[in-house]
């Protein structure tokens, strides 16, 4: 619309120059004017095309890092169900030399998904089922902990209970043997040594809480500060009375002799850090439906490959009576250089006599719904700090599910069909097994009235992840035996089949 009003402006001052035959017009004026705007114009067109393109290519370059970064990832994504499969080329031969171990070549080609669990109280639906949608809700950011309703149906836990009844169920009461001499002696510990590690503040005195700890978890006994007391007088190491243990006290004991006095004296079940009564269920190919179903249905909850679910430890199905209990514990213990994981003990080539479960996930199923009581405490989730010394102050033992079960931070209502699962370990930044999560200390209170029925996945994973990669293809090159001897046999019953 413009460019009209220019031309006529134009022609007028044309016309007005040619009839007072003056000097020539000023057309250079105009013309200087316009071509100065043109300039700019152009200037800033060019300016703007040339950052458009700089931030395009700019886009690009990033685009690329990105994709090659993440093709990576989804590379080790996809193989992380054929995990053995592709590393078939490094061999094991079982007799490398612990220095310079063979399983150096297997590459990080797995790795383990973790849920984010957002904020206490956030709830995200999950696809469990075909035409079905769970919710998952966040219960402690510490440990990572989620509930699942309605995660079995009523008939599914019918199965699982009367598959138990028929399996029969043992006692769960974990009682070290003994042999803790033996023990001793084979990690050449001397008294100071094992004085010092139960001396948890360092302070040159074995304080009742430090040897209460330590006890509990020997001796499968539950010690009160009574009970010590008790024990201290029997066998006459406490010379002082106060309650407390220096190191030339604690030589006049050896190792086994809180066990020996305690068998003597006699213990009742509701002293066991554990009452109650167990069985595992295999969910392999042939077992129940249902159990192979729920396997399948723990795969999809927890996102990790479906071989590490595959060889971990079958389901433990629990049953505890009235006055049952489960005192509060660590599914899986830290992992130290020489601890060796009891599912990949016979991969690591090497001997330890520490060993630990190595359960990076539990998943804990409600069966039934419990009359009175049987609530699993969490006692320090979402604590700001964990110190072991200050689970046991004064009268209050935080870790005692018969008496102060009520003094935890949280508490879950055993609901039927429920589903609650946790993460035992942290992430160690690079999508493998971190640090022991504390924060996961946990224990099943009293059944006051009623039965309680649980059943308890446990996803194994070793934190080495060279001896997680070592055990998986031990265990596939002896399931390619397995299939070769069995196609054999097939082979030959054909043929003699023919023969006749």
């Amino acid at each position: 619309m413009m460019e009209p009003q220019d031309n006529i402006e134009e022609d007028d001052t044309a016309a007005s120059a040619s009839a007072s035959s003056s000097s020539p017009p000023p057309r250079s004026l105009p013309r200087q004017r316009v071509s100065l705007q043109k300039s700019s114009v152009c200037s800033r067109s060019y300016f703007m095309v040339v950052m458009v393109f700089f931030h395009v290519y700019i886009i690009n370059v990033i685009a690329l890092l990105l994709y090659v970064h993440y093709n990576n990832g989804s590379n080790a994504i996809t193989a992380n169900r054929d995990f053995t499969s592709r590393d078939n080329s490094h061999k094991v031969t079982g007799q490398s030399n612990p220095q310079t171990p063979a399983d150096s070549g297997f590459p990080r080609n797995m790795y383990l998904p973790r849920i984010e669990g957002i904020r206490v109280g956030h709830v995200q639906k999950v696809s469990l089922v075909p035409g079905k949608v769970h919710e998952m809700k966040t219960l402690s950011l510490k440990p990572l902990l989620f509930e699942i309703p309605e995660f079995l149906s009523e008939e599914e836990c019918g199965v699982v209970v009367r598959l138990a009844q028929l399996k029969g169920l043992m006692e769960s009461q974990v009682m070290v043997p003994e042999g803790q001499e033996e023990l001793n002696q084979q990690l050449n510990l001397t008294p100071e040594e094992i004085f010092n590690f139960l001396d948890l503040n360092q302070d040159g005195q074995l304080q009742p809480h430090e040897i209460l700890t330590h006890s509990r978890v020997r001796d499968g006994i539950w010690l009160t500060s009574e009970n010590l007391k008790e024990i201290y007088d029997g066998l006459k190491v406490d010379q002082d009375g106060n309650g407390l243990l220096n190191l030339e006290e604690f030589r006049r004991l050896k190792s086994d002799a809180f066990q020996r006095f305690l068998l003597q004296r006699g213990v009742e079940r509701s002293q066991l850090v554990r009452n109650s009564r167990h069985t595992w269920l295999y969910q392999g190919q042939g077992a129940h439906q249902v159990l192979q179903d729920l396997r399948k249905r723990v795969t999809t909850l927890t996102r990790l490959p479906s071989s590490l679910v595959e060889l971990s430890e079958p389901l433990q199905v629990v049953r505890y009576e009235q006055g049952g209990h489960y005192h509060a514990h660590h599914d899986s213990g830290p992992v130290y250089p020489e601890t060796a994981c009891t599912h990949t003990r016979l991969a690591a080539n090497t001997t330890s006599p520490f060993q630990t479960s190595c359960r990076y996930i539990t998943v804990l199923f409600y069966l039934n719904n419990v009359e009175e009581g049987g609530e699993t405490t969490f006692p320090v989730a979402d604590n700001r700090t964990y110190e072991e010394a200050s689970l046991i102050q004064n009268d209050v033992d935080l870790l005692d599910t018969r008496k102060h079960c009520d003094k935890g931070n949280l508490r879950v209502k055993p609901i039927k069909g429920t589903a609650v699962f946790w993460y035992n370990y942290l992430s160690d930044g690079r999508g493998w097994v971190g640090e022991q999560d504390e924060y996961s200390l946990h224990g099943g209170c009293v059944v006051t009235r009623g039965t309680k029925w649980v059943a308890n996945n446990w996803i194994n994973v070793d934190p080495d992840y060279q001896r997680q990669a070592r055990y998986q293809q031990l265990v596939s090159q002896q399931q390619e035996q397995e299939e070769i001897i069995s196609e054999l046999n097939s082979d030959q019953h054909i043929e003699r089949h023919q023969d006749l």
